[in-house]
């Protein structure tokens, strides 16, 4: 490679980590957790649930309790299960009845619990779980800057991975066995960032492609909207079966006794190994009602393996039907497939650990990467005012992105302390500590302080998690264990570990920057 190549191609991988660097490790740092969003929900109330994605309900009798408070007749009710929780969310679209509609019967969206029934409000089932889920994309950030903030981060990340693979490449190999953690700082910190971002390149490159494509997907088929469908974007999102099928209200009721539960059985004894994840009823208590029973195969069983069956009432006919094994489309297998790999949700909590844990070496690979830029400025060649200068910027971004480990750990314990609290609680309590604790950490004006004190807090409050749970709940993680709620016990230990490996980083930390 000529030199005058290589420095274009060295400077873009430079610039464009430097330049997205704090908003890359909040997504990575706060993306780790997000593996981890069911499983923080149900510690977060208290509750555990089998971990399968097929919906546990009696269907009957949740719309019987739903039809008494909301008078469902001449509406779409979607029943929708996303995540592994116990709580599934409940859209009802206003009825076409325009002789009965009244306030009652406009659009709701609700969670209904599986277990008794009762009803909360988004704000209500806000977790931080949940929380932690959207700060990864910056869903905080007003729609839609927050979203294309983030995907175009995650495009310009792919364009500092392609260009630092194009640096490396001679000597990838031998570099990755290369570490000298008693040579001069720059080359320990460079070992370790070549090291670490080989490790975890697979890792950062899908997560880079599928970042970008779920974010910016909307800037890239407007032109295929335009241009293709003539600006019809309704006939686009048919094509990308993304809409719900329309039926014809009648405004007759039905004359046939229908049984969702039934339905829904039918389905299941279809395909073995079917999981349901919707159930849709269009038209309920017309005679012109359908019901949509939606699934997927388990991923034990295949991958990809997406059906479902359209049932009219009426006659209990079978309408339509698309077998997972059979008929599974390429678009089946793209959307699919991106969600997968990107949620890492098919493979238990190995799969999730390990995911978190390369989550985590990406955040270091991004840290490492701003000490190498930092490093390599600090010499007697450049004037101490510039100097200065770049070790005040690092500071500020050290002391933002480090100071998310604390304020996490302390979140956790908030949540337990404070009750009933919503999104507005989180939001403030995480948002607010996070900027106190980022100026403190800048106004102390010591690299070393922000390394060593950012791991040492977060790993004493991290430590305390699983005591404050304990005394809060009397849910003790032993008591968890015994009574297999696994999904309870795994952030209690979780915690416990995490904690106790960085408590032990921060205690073999050693000075080695000087205080400006």
């Amino acid at each position: 490679m000529k030199k005058r190549t290589y420095n274009i191609i060295f400077h873009t991988h430079t610039v464009s980590g430097i330049v997205i660097s704090v908003v890359l490790y909040i997504i990575f740092f706060a993306g780790s957790f997000s593996f981890f969003r069911d499983e923080i929900a149900n510690w977060e109330r208290n509750e555990s649930v089998e971990i399968t994605d097929n919906i546990q309900l009696d269907f009957d009798k949740a719309l019987d309790s739903l039809d008494k408070n909301y008078n469902l007749y001449g509406r779409d009710v979607v029943l929708k299960k996303t995540y592994i929780e116990q709580r599934i969310s409940v859209s009802m679209y206003a009825s076409k009845d325009s002789v009965t509609s009244n306030k009652t019967e406009g659009a709701k969206f609700f969670y209904l619990d599986t277990k008794n029934n009762s009803e909360h409000t988004y704000d209500e089932s806000y977790t931080l779980g949940e929380f932690l889920y959207r700060l990864h994309f910056l869903t905080q950030i007003p729609y839609p800057f927050g979203y294309y903030l983030s995907g175009f981060v995650a495009f310009f990340f792919l364009f500092a991975i392609i260009t630092g693979v194009i640096i490396h490449w001679k000597k990838i190999v031998s570099n990755f066995y290369l570490f000298r953690p008693l040579a001069k700082l720059k080359t320990m910190w460079t070992d370790a960032h070549t090291a670490l971002g080989l490790i975890g390149l697979p890792f950062q490159f899908v997560y880079a492609v599928t970042g970008a494509f779920f974010m910016i997907k909307l800037v890239l088929v407007a032109p295929s909207v335009l241009f293709l469908y003539g600006g019809d974007s309704t006939k686009l999102y048919e094509d990308l079966e993304y809409s719900q099928p329309q039926y014809l209200f009648k405004n007759n009721p039905v004359t046939a006794n229908f049984n969702t539960n039934s339905y829904v059985v039918s389905t299941k004894k279809l395909w073995n190994d079917f999981d349901v994840t919707e159930v849709s009823l269009f038209n309920y208590g017309d005679e012109n009602m359908h019901v949509l029973v939606n699934g997927h195969l388990n991923y034990n069983t295949k991958f990809t393996g997406i059906g479902e069956v359209i049932y009219k009432v009426n006659t209990g006919e079978i309408v339509s039907k698309k077998n997972p094994i059979t008929e599974t489309s390429y678009l089946d297998g793209v959307k699919n497939v991106l969600y997968r790999i990107h949620y890492a949700d098919y493979g238990g909590f190995p799969l999730k650990i390990i995911s978190f844990i390369l989550g985590l070496i990406s955040c270091f690979v991004i840290i490492s990467g701003v000490m190498i830029w930092l490093i390599a400025r600090d010499k007697k060649n450049i004037p101490e005012k510039k100097r200065r200068f770049n070790e005040r910027v690092v500071r500020i971004y050290l002391a933002i992105c480090l100071s998310m480990y604390p304020i996490t750990a302390l979140s956790f314990i908030a949540i337990k302390v404070v009750q009933p609290k919503g999104s507005s609680f989180i939001y403030s309590f995480y948002f607010i500590g996070w900027l106190v604790l980022t100026l403190f950490f800048i106004l102390k004006k010591d690299l070393d302080f922000i390394n060593k004190y950012t791991l040492l807090s977060g790993s004493i409050i991290g430590l305390c998690i699983p005591i404050i749970n304990g005394i809060m709940t009397g849910n003790w993680f032993w008591k968890a264990f015994i009574n297999q709620q696994y999904q309870i016990l795994f952030v209690d230990v979780f915690w416990i570990v995490l904690a106790s490996i960085t408590l032990w980083v921060s205690f073999k930390l050693k000075k080695v920057n000087k205080k400006h």
